[in-house]
C-alpha cells in the first residue's frame, strides 16, 4: 500500500505544512584555524570568530553552536568565553559576584580544554545579526586559542562559530 499525504508523493514533497516549524532555513559558519592570544582581564573580541545572519522572519530563532580550544600559561587561571549577539552578551550566568560569562576552562601550559556552547536565540529581527566569541583570561596570564602554550606545534586545534536560522 502507498500512502501519498495530500495526494502527492513523498519525494514531491519539499516544504513542511503550514504552522510547523523547526526546519532549517539557512547555515552559516565560519572556522578559525589560526592561534588568538589575549592576557586581558575584559573580555576581548577573538578576531575571526565572528558570523552574521539575516533572519528571513522576525520571529524565527537562530541557533548558536560555537566550539572554541583553549590553553593557559598557568595552572592557576581560568579563561572564560563569552557569547555576544551584536554587542549583547547572551547566554550567560546569571548576575552575582562572579563574571557572567557562557562558558569556562582551566586548560593549564600542557593541556588544551574544549568550551562548547549551543544556544537558541530569538532575535526579533529581519536585519543582519551578528554573533561572535569574546575571551577574558585572569590575573593577565595569556590565553592562547587553538594551541596549547608551549611549543608552536603542541596541539594545534580548529575553532568554529555555526548559525541556523530556525522556522517559527
Amino acid at each position: 500500500m502507498i500512502i501519498k499525504p495530500n495526494n502527492n508523493t513523498i519525494s514531491a514533497i519539499t516544504a513542511l505544512p503550514a504552522g510547523v516549524g523547526g526546519k532549517v532555513l539557512q547555515v552559516v559558519s565560519v572556522t578559525k584555524d589560526s592561534t588568538f592570544t589575549t592576557t586581558s582581564s575584559s573580555f576581548v573580541d577573538v578576531t575571526g570568530l565572528t558570523a552574521s545572519i539575516t533572519p528571513s522572519s522576525a520571529s524565527n530563532k537562530i541557533a548558536v553552536f560555537y566550539n572554541v580550544s583553549l590553553s593557559n600559561t598557568t595552572s592557576t587561571a581560568a579563561t572564560l568565553t563569552r557569547l555576544l549577539r551584536d554587542s549583547t552578551p547572551i547566554s550567560i550566568g546569571a548576575s552575582g559576584t562572579g563574571v557572567q560569562a557562557s562558558g569556562h576552562v582551566a586548560a593549564n601550559n600542557f593541556n588544551q580544554g574544549n568550551v562548547s556552547i549551543s544556544y537558541l536565540d530569538s532575535p526579533s529581527t529581519t536585519s543582519a545579526t551578528t554573533y561572535k566569541v569574546q575571551l577574558l583570561t585572569e590575573s593577565s596570564h595569556t590565553a592562547t586559542l587553538n594551541r596549547g602554550q608551549l611549543s608552536s606545534n603542541y596541539g594545534l586545534t580548529a575553532s568554529s562559530i555555526t548559525l541556523m536560522e530556525v522556522s517559527a
